[in-house]
């Protein structure tokens, strides 16, 4: 079984969320791994790491960078929006 170091356990826990609401992706830890410590991992090993972390590499949808709170909570206020099939909509 693969045991990550504590500096790339460090960096998976650290990075696991992105701030422009991406995830962090095995590629990534693949990466890190050979540009701190000079080891090459095939991907289904980093995966390992990452499993033994408490990681999954399915993960729900990850939010949209441009995502606006108050842009859905508008479009929620909207009485019949663009659907022509509901009943307030101003075609029915």
């Amino acid at each position: 079984m693969c045991k990550p170091t504590k500096t790339t356990q460090k960096f998976i826990l650290d990075n696991a969320v992105k701030p422009d609401g991406g995830r962090l992706i095995a590629e990534d830890v693949r990466c890190y791994i050979r540009d701190t410590l000079q080891v090459d991992y095939e991907l289904r090993n980093v995966y390992r790491i990452m499993h033994s972390l408490g990681f999954s590499w399915i993960t729900s949808r990850s939010q949209h960078p441009k995502q606006s709170p108050e842009a859905q909570d508008a479009f929620k206020k909207l009485s019949a929006g663009n659907d022509p099939s509901h009943p307030k909509s101003p075609t029915t």
